[in-house]
């Protein structure tokens, strides 16, 4: 099971990425804009993700995915560590926030990242 120690190494290992305390939790940050937070007592994560995207999966893995009450605006949605799979699912969590938030700049620069063209 992934932990916080987790979240934090691979966040770190994406390019351009910097660590960064906020409303007194650990956030991460791609070129300065947060892609991931450790919230709470650091087992969940939250992360970037399209509203309609987040809501089916709060829909179809609430176990795993949850929407946070005061992120419901947004275009974020929590994780709970214990509930994935793997550090690899881990990795294309944190892989998909950080590709949201990258400028265009670090997606062309990093396919291997999966992305390949425009956004």
């Amino acid at each position: 099971m992934p932990d916080a120690e987790d979240v934090r190494r691979i966040a770190l290992s994406l390019p351009d990425t910097t660590e960064k305390t906020a409303w007194n939790m650990p956030t991460f940050r791609v070129a300065g804009k947060m892609f991931a937070t450790l919230p709470e007592d650091e087992t969940s994560l939250a992360v970037r993700c399209p509203k309609e995207e987040r809501d089916e999966l709060a829909l179809a893995e609430p176990g795993k995915f949850w929407i946070a009450a005061h992120e419901a605006q947004f275009a974020w949605v929590r994780v709970r560590l214990a509930a994935l799979d793997d550090e690899a699912e881990l990795r294309d969590i944190l892989a998909d926030s950080w590709r949201q938030a990258a400028p265009q700049r670090l997606l062309e620069a990093y396919p291997e990242l999966g992305v390949t063209g425009g956004r």
